[in-house]
């Protein structure tokens, strides 16, 4: 009987699968900092360091991963800050309209702030009940359940608030801007005239 929550041309693996840009990157807690800017209410930034980060309440949420690479991990338990209250925190302008997620290395995944305001989106620290794995975001990445992995961005270091739409790093170079897995939004040539910013 076929699995009816796996999403076109997906596959649930053995184990999870390592899949990422660059070298994973050390963490140093005292240097570490969050920040959100951009378009914020305020006009101003918003900084944390990591044990103000650590602070924060805590949620927790169980969702699926689906990763472009045709791979899907059922029921990843999350836990961490969600993007709700992150906005809470650091409201954007009434004029934002998407989000930049930023990672080490100067890597970048943009979404909708519809789609960052979802329910289940959070800034995970944890895993199945323990910290993330240096190699899946340690300290602290982004979960976008209903969106393509590599929206889900690890080492995240800063959110900043957009008032027109921005490719990231990996939609800059072919990947769909969306990322819908239930639509199999893999890549850019799939979509419609005007869905998202130019290439290039």
């Amino acid at each position: 009987m076929p699995d009816r929550r796996l999403p076109p041309g997906q596959h649930v693996p053995r184990e999870w699968p390592t899949m990422h840009y660059g070298p994973v990157p050390r963490f140093r807690p005292e240097r570490w900092d969050f920040q959100v800017y951009g378009a914020t209410e305020s006009a101003g930034a918003h900084r944390w360091t990591w044990p103000e980060f650590e602070s924060l309440p805590a949620t927790e949420s169980v969702s699926d991963f689906h990763c472009v690479t045709k791979f899907t991990i059922h029921d990843a338990r999350w836990t961490g800050v969600a993007a709700s209250l992150l906005v809470e925190l650091a409201p954007p302008h009434p004029d934002a309209t998407h989000v930049m997620a930023w990672a080490e290395y100067g890597y970048s995944a943009n979404v909708r702030i519809d789609d960052f305001l979802r329910s289940g989106v959070m800034l995970a620290t944890h895993r199945d009940g323990a910290r993330l794995p240096p190699e899946h975001g340690y300290p602290l990445r982004l979960v976008v359940p209903h969106l393509y992995g590599w929206k889900s961005v690890k080492w995240l270091r800063a959110v900043e608030y957009l008032t027109a739409d921005r490719r990231g790093f990996w939609e800059e170079r072919g990947y769909h801007n969306r990322a819908d897995p239930w639509a199999e939004q893999r890549y850019s040539y799939q979509e419609e005239p005007g869905e998202g910013p130019p290439l290039g």
